[in-house]
């Protein structure tokens, strides 16, 4: 072992809270305390400097161009490794234009569109039949991916106490269920919005297939437009994309949604969390959600109560989000070769290592899935007790 790989595996030994192998050619070095949990084969090492830069981009590459096997189980290996992502190394000045991207609407549609307008018909191949791109909600271990993610929107609608003839706003609503759904079963009619072309298309035509012309419609608008547009609404929901919008906006995101609300209505935000407030993964940024960006609970907390958002609830639902990327990756597994034909090997290796390795950061707890509901104001007229 030379010089530059002697380098390399100090570097990986403070990894050491869970023992792992590392093979470099015909030298195999072992990190920890007991048996390995895994084996990492590297048949190209990163540079010190790479690593120093961006310990995930560099370990991230480095799979995505297959100069690093993981031996065994991709998700086990992630799940003993990330939980001391803090270990990691970032040059945040280096990193600056990557880490801290434009939060202006312009960019923010292109960084949007360059996750979800990858294709319907990609991500019909790993979702489940409602096209759910969101935690779901396992009432049982055996539930399978279909029901978590129709208890989870069924949990929600029940959530925001709904009745018929009420107006209901999907801020990033997706592909649509979650308004197909409360249009079909309270009566609610509702506006959906989102920045993808591809989700728009999709969403039009399940309202055309389901009959609900008269009940719902779905715009191609960016949040901060709500404002202006003149609409008003007894409840409002947004699942998954809150981490799109940026640290420097969220307080502007909440003023945005007060605006299109009734008095005392309710407003329920399902977003991806952590404890504290940090500007994100680079590899993620790079690769997966150019610009996300995840919020603490406490300043969303906080934003809310500054703009009179009572919190009537809050949920954890992290480990639900652990069991759907899991069952997405095992979906994921079966179509491995239509996707290598529609976007390569790199893509590949790329989307399953985000798969797991979320998978992996939501057991550790990294980060968390939170629902809070929130009231515009005081609201006297509902339940004293839970009604979900």
């Amino acid at each position: 072992m030379n010089l530059t790989e002697k380098e390399f595996v100090k570097f990986l030994s403070k990894f050491d809270e869970h023992p792992f192998d590392v093979k470099i050619g015909d030298e195999v070095s072992h990190i920890g305390k007991g048996e390995p949990e895994f084996k990492v084969i590297f048949h190209e090492i990163p540079s010190m400097k790479e690593l120093l830069t961006s310990t995930s981009i560099a370990l991230g590459e480095a799979y995505m161009d297959g100069k690093l096997e993981i031996e065994g189980d991709l998700y086990h290996a992630l799940n003993m490794f990330l939980g001391q992502m803090g270990k990691f190394s970032t040059d945040k000045k280096a990193l600056k234009k990557l880490i801290f991207s434009s939060l202006t609407k312009k960019n923010q549609q292109k960084e949007v569109s360059s996750h979800y307008d990858i294709g319907n018909d990609f991500y019909k191949m790993w979702l489940d039949e409602t096209m759910s791109y969101s935690c779901g909600y396992f009432k049982h271990p055996e539930d399978t991916l279909y029901q978590a993610q129709v208890q989870k929107v069924e949990r929600i609608l029940k959530k925001l106490y709904l009745k018929e003839g009420m107006t209901l706003c999907d801020i990033g609503c997706g592909w649509g269920y979650l308004l197909i759904e409360a249009a079909k079963k309270y009566g609610i009619k509702g506006v959906g919005i989102t920045l993808s072309k591809e989700q728009k298309k999709k969403f039009e035509e399940r309202i055309k297939e389901n009959h609900l012309e008269s009940q719902l419609e779905v715009r191609l608008m960016d949040y901060r437009d709500l404002p202006e547009s003149g609409l008003k609404f007894d409840r409002v929901v947004s699942v998954g994309m809150l981490e799109h919008v940026g640290r420097d906006n969220y307080e502007l995101f909440m003023k945005c949604v007060k605006s299109i609300m009734n008095p005392g209505g309710l407003f329920l935000l399902h977003y991806i969390s952590a404890l504290q407030e940090h500007p994100g993964d680079a590899w993620v940024k790079k690769y997966i959600f150019p610009g996300g960006v995840i919020p603490s609970l406490r300043e969303i907390i906080h934003i809310a109560g500054d703009h009179q958002f009572y919190t009537l609830d809050v949920e954890s639902l992290r480990r639900h989000y652990n069991k759907t990327l899991l069952c997405w990756n095992q979906n994921f597994q079966k179509h491995k070769d239509e996707v290598r034909e529609m976007f390569g090997e790199r893509f590949v290796r790329m989307w399953e290592l985000y798969l797991c390795a979320c998978a992996a950061t939501f057991m550790n707890g990294i980060i968390d899935l939170h629902q809070i509901l929130f009231t515009n104001g005081v609201n006297n007229d509902l339940p004293m007790t839970r009604w979900y």
